[in-house]
């Protein structure tokens, strides 16, 4: 592939302003880390080679690339955007009149307001697994790669709904996810299945089902539309799946750990009381 393929996508908007706001309200007590300061700008740089790279050239011709670019915006992008804990950053670096006018706001509106109903777990969930299946549906992934507006459209639903859903397993503040370990593991499995039974879709059928693909003369190095549709659901399968595996194993490690912290303080009490005794 070559690499002079580059473009200048409307997603480059979310990456300025994320990035002026992050900088501006980066300052004081609220300086990033070095972990969380990389964890944004790795962010925002998958970004850009998801939306700018010749990714996003060769997604039009090949269906297993295009794949690539949906796991970058869905599992890749939001992760390491949360990680970098942008919210406390990004909202210092507003105007003091507009963020004390939204913050009351959204105060009064408590639990009732879309935004806070929306970062529940629940609806979190549905909404991002939804989004996923319903641009998979072969009439609405033709229409991104036909229309462009559509396509920007796809893309930042993707990312958007993927803050709402990573949200509940990084807790970055200021809406708290409230789940515990086990509830996080079994939030992210629930996700990869649907992941998995979409891919599962994509190898079982035995002909192209999108037709813009199906319908191109050639593809680059010579693959069929079929070959390409079972290249795609294995990048669905694999690469897809490493953002949930690290969650689970983290999960794990979390959810035993405060076993293994209260096994010393138990045994201090036994040795305590053997000495009494």
């Amino acid at each position: 592939m070559a690499l002079t393929h580059w473009s200048l996508d409307p997603g480059l908007v979310y990456v300025w302003v994320s990035g002026c706001l992050y900088l501006l309200g980066s300052q004081g007590r609220w300086t990033p880390t070095r972990l969380q300061a990389a964890s944004f700008c790795a962010s925002l740089l998958t970004i850009v080679i998801a939306l700018d790279s010749p990714i996003d050239y060769y997604a039009n011709e090949l269906f297993w690339v295009h794949m690539v670019q949906h796991i970058l915006l869905l599992t890749v992008a939001p992760p390491l955007f949360l990680l970098g804990r942008p919210w406390p950053r990004m909202w210092r670096a507003l105007p003091l009149r507009p963020r004390t006018q939204l913050a009351r706001t959204v105060a009064q509106a408590g639990w009732t307001s879309p935004i806070r109903a929306l970062s529940r777990p629940w609806p979190a969930f549905i909404l991002f697994n939804a989004t996923i299946l319903a641009w998979h549906i072969p009439a609405a992934y033709d229409a991104t790669l036909r229309y462009g507006t559509v396509h920007v459209c796809e893309h930042a639903m993707f990312f958007f709904t993927g803050l709402l859903f990573w949200a509940r397993v990084i807790d970055p503040g200021p809406l708290r996810p409230r789940l515990v370990w086990p509830a996080r593991i079994a939030y992210t499995a629930g996700a990869m299945v649907v992941g998995w039974m979409l891919a599962i879709t994509l190898v079982l059928v035995p002909h192209a089902i999108y037709g813009y693909y199906a319908a191109l003369p050639s593809r680059p190095g010579g693959i069929s539309a079929l070959t390409d549709q079972q290249l795609a659901a294995g990048v669905m399968w694999v690469p897809g799946s490493l953002a949930y595996t690290v969650t689970f194993l983290i999960g794990f490690y979390r959810w035993l750990e405060p076993d293994r912290q209260a096994g010393p303080a138990l045994g201090g009490v036994h040795n305590l009381r053997r000495r009494e005794t």
